[in-house]
């Protein structure tokens, strides 16, 4: 049977169709789930995608985490529903508590929007799992407020934990601390990443297939997760 992979729409989402995509071409079935549902419709997995849900007002993801479709996945996700917040899926990841850290405005002030270079560090996580401890991967970034902080015990325990999922390489494009990209909780089935791995799987609008391989491992996951 066909995984079924939800990718949530909020007011303000843009790329929620580029993943429904990047699921269908890892060979998932996605699953459109709409922001003030609280149904997943029997989903095996669930994506948060990018964009400026309800406009980016307040913090970033700080509305979104309230949405009634937010209230079943912070449960489901307890429960150990991989979950994968991207850019702004990552912010409201941080605002629901599911992930520790929060993200703010990049350093510099500016929007950034280029192809980022990062190295894999965790492959123990439900979306990781295909890749190698250490691999360089190429996918394009595009933030505003994409610099991930938290305090000095936080930083060390994901560090020490192996949570730290993925960090940048080639230059920080927002000033993350310790050049964090990507971070999971302890049980490794919640991810978030700042970069944009639904923009890396097809040859022809990628600048390269690197990010298909976070949607292949949570496929491959729950093939070997128990029914």
């Amino acid at each position: 049977m066909t995984a079924r992979i939800g990718v949530v729409t909020f007011p303000g989402s843009l790329d929620d169709g580029d993943a429904a995509r990047a699921v269908r071409i890892a060979g998932g079935e996605p699953v459109r789930l709409w922001h003030g549902d609280a149904d997943l419709h029997r989903v095996d997995a669930v994506v948060l995608p990018g964009g400026f849900s309800y406009g980016d007002y307040l913090r970033c993801g700080a509305i979104a985490r309230f949405a009634p479709v937010m209230e079943t996945i912070v449960d489901a996700a307890r429960g150990g529903l991989p979950v994968l917040g991207i850019c702004n899926g990552f912010q409201i990841l941080c605002e629901a508590h599911l992930l520790p850290g929060a993200l703010t405005r990049n350093q510099h002030l500016h929007f950034r929007n280029r192809d980022q270079i990062l190295r894999i560090e965790a492959t123990g996580t439900a979306w990781t799992n295909t890749y190698q401890a250490g691999q360089e991967i190429l996918i394009p970034v595009k933030n505003g407020e994409g610099c991930y902080v938290a305090d000095t015990a936080t930083l060390d325990r994901l560090e020490g934990e192996g949570q730290v999922v993925a960090r940048y390489l080639g230059g920080n494009p927002n000033g993350s601390q310790r050049d964090i990209a990507a971070i999971t909780n302890s049980a490794g089935n919640v991810v978030g990443i700042m970069p944009h791995p639904e923009h890396a799987v097809e040859a022809l609008t990628g600048p390269s297939l690197d990010g298909l391989g976070f949607f292949t491992s949570v496929l491959k996951h729950l093939v070997g997760a128990p029914a």
